[in-house]
């Protein structure tokens, strides 16, 4: 098992000692997080897609309306025009499987169409959150699955840069939406990936009452951690991850295509009333 104390080191940059509590073998994959961008070229054992998407079936859904789908791909011409769409990240390319995960409101359309009932609720952003909502969670559980089973993943936040043309490459009908993307394999030892810090829990946990003014010395400490994480890798990231974060929303521009998401998710037929 691995000692606790290192991976919560890992995981904020600095010793916080254990947490008091059970220790366990899926909070040591919880923790043992890392986004994983090289993979070898190993096919994966049979019936591991049919595992994870049981394990995401597993988690929460809002009402049990299950409003989310997912488009498992592994041919390579596929992936290749999805990496294009998602500025050319190699890594769709080169995964054995690459799994699109969908907001889904055609399923409960189509219900309602043939019990001849009225669907208007759909139309509303509500229903739009739940199903982003609900493909969330559900990826998360195929996460920890593949994890647990030592596949490596990483999310590709791209599939939203261009949404209509993900559509049409992946075949999606009026009322679904590609939410993000999910790498799977076998992470490449070669290409050793590291735990990314966190922001330290003083920033993000709040008791009672939500207080903004005490961020501010957790952000300070967090722009340290991250600059000597970056630097002790001898990875290029200029500044600190304050000017980094505000650098992607300073703008239109800064959202990289995804400043029009509402008009292409109306061209999608999602009228988000």
């Amino acid at each position: 098992m691995i000692n606790p104390a290192e991976l919560l080191s890992d995981r904020y940059g600095f010793s916080i000692g254990n947490i008091h509590t059970s220790w366990n073998e899926t909070l040591a994959t919880l923790l043992s997080h890392r986004s994983i961008r090289a993979y070898l070229p190993k096919p994966l054992p049979a019936g591991t897609l049919e595992s994870l998407i049981a394990a995401a079936q597993s988690a929460s859904t809002s009402s049990n309306l299950q409003t989310w789908s997912v488009v498992a791909i592994e041919d390579p011409e596929r992936k290749e025009k999805l990496s294009q769409l998602a500025g050319n990240q190699a890594h769709i390319q080169q995964c054995p499987l690459f799994l699109v995960w969908l907001a889904d409101l055609a399923r409960l359309t189509c219900i309602a169409e043939n019990l001849g009932s009225p669907h208007e609720g759909l139309d509303y952003l509500e229903m739009f959150l739940t199903a982003v909502i609900d493909a969330a969670i559900a990826a998360q559980n195929a996460v920890i699955a593949a994890e647990s089973v030592g596949l490596g993943t990483v999310y590709i936040g791209a599939m939203r840069n261009h949404p209509e043309r993900v559509a049409k490459v992946i075949g999606l009908p009026p009322y679904v939406f590609a939410v993000f993307g999910l790498c799977v394999g076998y992470p490449d030892p070669a290409a050793q990936a590291a735990i990314k810090p966190r922001l330290p829990q003083t920033a993000v946990l709040h008791r009672e009452t939500y207080q903004l003014a005490q961020q501010v010395g957790a952000i300070a400490c967090y722009d340290k951690v991250m600059k000597d994480f970056y630097s002790q890798r001898q990875m290029n990231f200029p500044g600190n991850w304050s000017e980094h974060s505000v650098k992607r929303i300073a703008s239109a521009q800064s959202l990289s295509g995804r400043d029009r998401l509402r008009e292409a998710l109306n061209n999608l037929g999602l009228k988000l009333l």
